[in-house]
């Protein structure tokens, strides 16, 4: 790996007797990493563990991800193991269900985290500006299977205009990508110091845009994947100085091997079991003179079918049904209001469990619902794949199920959800989303994925 000597000659000084190490280690390959959905299972090979996530697990290996359909019933995410990290935080300063905005969430690594992290009865909302990343978020969120999330679609200041409407808000920021060196080699080649100093003022930006959605007292959590300090500790530091902050610390374990800075937490490659990373824990000072805006009541006809479907649901009386997109979805009661509010003032691409898009006399299921943990399968008609046809199934090819009754089907793997097909007896229309689809050609000698126990 050539290194850029002006990155060298930043660099090397913030790691003195240890950069020789530091090189060392990006001459190696990435480590392979793992979390699992607590909420979906809690199998598990025998992996070494990631020390400070639960559910972390490095790999020995790179196994073919796409070739197992549990990936895509979402038991687990591929996660680069330095960013889960994140739930150091969270354990340690959100104890109470909170209203939270994850800015910058694409493609939904730490937003699929936050699920799984936050106190019972929390609300996600996980933004990304970029309209086709967004939708790659909503499907990874769909995966992890949780009601308890919107996916926005707007700028930071948008979400600005939400005035103390946060309780926590993480901001994951574009930065200079230099913690990737080793994973992309791409980020080398894209690197300078003008790209550093860009990417400071566009930090710095969206912070400013989002700040006033944070409520005074509410905690804000920052981290980026590149090493050098403008980045880093002293956008730390203009943030406590310039938009009023203060630093929280985070108790970790010394084995780690986690560098504490003076504004946050360091992770280099040579040290910890992972890529480089940074993250620092803040709480707000100033004060808010706007007034927290209340949320207005749903006003939406719905039609008795539509209001049937929250037969499919367990514990069908927690939930509101509503409209987004002229799909059916069902809210969380205790957050309907809010989410309601929500869909008036921001582009929402997802919220709630999408449950089913009418047509003509038909409720069509939709693959929201197939994934949600909220699903009672016992009002469903189901069917166990094998893992070829599971793959099929997985690239909108057509599949056969003789031995189960006609109409609507939810096709299992491993007795996990896959998705929706309905059966016509000698063929099945497949409902899998088309944009979701296995693209890759799969060999006839491939063999099976087996990456956690089935």
């Amino acid at each position: 790996m050539k290194l850029p000597q002006t990155f060298i000659d930043r660099t090397a000084p913030l790691l003195g007797d240890s950069f020789t190490s530091f090189v060392e280690a990006l001459e190696t390959d990435s480590p392979i990493s793992i979390r699992l959905n607590p909420s979906k299972t809690t199998r598990i090979q025998d992996y070494e563990k990631v020390p400070w996530c639960a559910n972390g697990y490095c790999l020995p290996v790179r196994p073919s991800f796409t070739l197992d359909p549990l990936l895509h019933a979402g038991e687990y995410y591929v996660q680069e193991a330095s960013s889960m990290f994140l739930e150091q935080v969270v354990k340690q300063y959100i104890t109470s269900p909170v209203t939270m905005l994850d800015l910058c969430a694409a493609p939904g690594g730490k937003s699929t985290h936050l699920v799984s992290l936050l106190p019972v009865d929390s609300l996600l909302v996980a933004n990304e500006y970029v309209r086709s990343r967004g939708y790659i978020l909503a499907e990874n969120l769909q995966k992890w299977g949780s009601p308890n999330v919107v996916v926005s679609n707007n700028e930071p200041k948008d979400l600005g205009a939400l005035s103390s409407f946060f309780d926590a808000i993480l901001v994951d920021a574009p930065c200079s990508g230099e913690g990737m060196f080793r994973k992309d080699a791409g980020a080398i080649d894209e690197w300078s110091v003008a790209n550093v100093e860009n990417c400071v003022l566009r930090q710095r930006a969206l912070l400013t845009d989002v700040w006033s959605a944070l409520r005074t007292d509410g905690v804000l959590i920052y981290s980026t994947c590149t090493y050098n300090r403008e980045e880093n500790e002293d956008t730390v530091k203009w943030i406590m100085d310039e938009l009023g902050a203060e630093l929280l610390p985070v108790q970790i374990d010394e084995a780690w091997g986690i560098t504490i800075t003076d504004y946050g937490s360091r992770f280099y490659p040579h040290k910890t079991k992972g890529e480089g990373f940074f993250m620092s824990v803040l709480r707000k000072t100033e004060v808010e003179h706007t007034t927290r805006i209340k949320p207005e009541k749903q006003t939406v006809k719905l039609t008795k079918q539509q209001l049937d479907l929250k037969a499919y649901l367990l514990q069908p009386e927690k939930y509101t049904i509503s409209l987004l997109h002229d799909k059916v979805i069902a809210l969380p009661s205790i957050h309907a209001e809010k989410v309601s509010f929500l869909m008036k003032k921001l582009r929402l691409l997802h919220a709630g469990i999408c449950l089913a898009e009418p047509k003509g006399k038909d409720m069509i299921p939709q693959q929201g619902l197939a994934l949600s943990t909220a699903l009672d399968r016992t009002a469903c008609e189901v069917a166990e794949l094998d893992w070829r046809t599971a793959l099929s199934y997985l690239r909108t090819e057509n599949i056969v199920l003789p031995d189960s009754a006609k109409g609507f089907v939810l096709v299992c793997y491993k007795n996990q959800p896959l998705g929706w097909v309905k059966n016509l007896g000698n063929r099945c229309n497949g409902l899998y989303p088309s944009e979701w689809r296995i693209r890759m050609n799969i060999p006839t000698d491939a063999k099976e994925q087996i990456v956690i126990n089935g």
